[in-house]
């Protein structure tokens, strides 16, 4: 009697490509697919956010410049919703402001990648972001309290004074880490690792945006980050 070997499909990574230009949805499909993933395409905000609700959707890659919703408020909507927050969001666009940079952050992106870039590059932030969101870094039930901060890092769960508090998945790893070594100091470039992955090219005021953030959800735990004039960043809470 022949032994039977049951072959166990891997299921493929769904990519959310929300581009209104055809042509290049075509050539990242082409790219994606040979990458062992699958891609569906939306032309419109609109229509990405109906999709994303539908479930199913492993990262979105969002261009801002769209017709109707554009890219911006479509990241703000996907983490508002609770059953959608927690999905990856790496920004596409050809604008080259600063400013372009902070709002799309601002909005919770995990990520930002500028036109032109290459298929290279494009798959390193994909792949990181992915590892980011299916992996655990922290054991089971391992909670930080830190005066009146909770950090539940098997649920990627914070609350302040006891009411929870949402942060994009960067800005939970970036917490996480600093509160993991109180008053230690770290430099911008140390923290990118930490909230992005290795390999990845991202800019260092990137680290100032999350910052920034994170102060402004936590509210009277803010003062926890304390900023460390030329080095970057340091956890601390003050005795009572």
């Amino acid at each position: 009697m022949l032994a039977t070997r049951k072959r166990t499909a891997t299921k493929k990574k769904v990519v959310l490509l929300v581009e209104d230009e055809p042509d290049i949805a075509e050539v990242l499909r082409m790219t994606l697919e040979k990458e062992g993933f699958r891609m569906d395409w939306c032309a419109s905000g609109e229509q990405a956010l109906e999709r994303v609700r539908q479930g199913g959707v492993d990262i979105v890659l969002l261009d801002i410049l769209l017709p109707g919703v554009d890219g911006h408020e479509v990241c703000r909507r996907i983490r508002k919703d609770v059953a959608t927050a927690d999905i990856p969001v790496i920004m596409l666009t050809s604008l080259t402001d600063e400013t372009d940079l902070v709002v799309g952050l601002d909005m919770g992106a995990d990520d930002y990648i500028s036109k032109p870039f290459s298929n290279k590059e494009l798959l390193a932030r994909i792949r990181a972001a992915l590892r980011r969101t299916g992996r655990s870094t922290v054991a089971p039930r391992r909670v930080i309290r830190a005066g009146a901060l909770e950090i539940d890092a098997d649920r990627y769960g914070v609350r302040v004074a006891g009411k929870s508090v949402h942060l994009t998945l960067a800005e939970f790893r970036l917490l996480y880490y600093l509160a993991r070594h109180p008053g230690r100091a770290f430099g911008r470039a140390e923290l990118l690792p930490h909230v992005v992955g290795e390999g990845v090219y991202v800019l260092d005021r990137n680290i100032d945006v999350h910052i920034r953030n994170i102060r402004m959800k936590l509210g009277e735990a803010a003062n926890y980050i304390v900023t460390v004039r030329g080095i970057g960043y340091r956890f601390e809470v003050e005795a009572d």
